[in-house]
């Protein structure tokens, strides 16, 4: 199933362009609005998820407020791998 991904931020913001780097870096495709930029995205952000703080995340039609790496994870079935104290040969 193809991921629906919108994040939400502003150009100031430094979670927001850490959110975008997370998703990038994870391979995924995602839409991004600037709503400094855009009144309209805003007032449709802040009606859904009832909050007016960014980054927001809507994925599959779910809300993500803020960088919550273990929320935004789940949500897109990220497994991250174990790590151990061991070296490797």
């Amino acid at each position: 199933m193809k991921n629906n991904i919108i994040v939400f931020g502003t150009p100031t913001c430094p979670w927001c362009k850490k959110t975008k780097d997370y998703l990038t870096n994870k391979g995924f495709k995602f839409k991004y609005i600037d709503v400094s930029s855009n009144s309209k995205a805003l007032q449709d952000m802040q009606r859904k998820s009832g909050q007016s703080g960014v980054p927001q995340l809507w994925i599959n039609n779910k809300i993500v407020v803020g960088f919550d790496r273990e929320k935004i994870d789940r949500l897109l079935n990220i497994k991250h791998k174990e790590t151990n104290n061991e070296s490797n040969p």
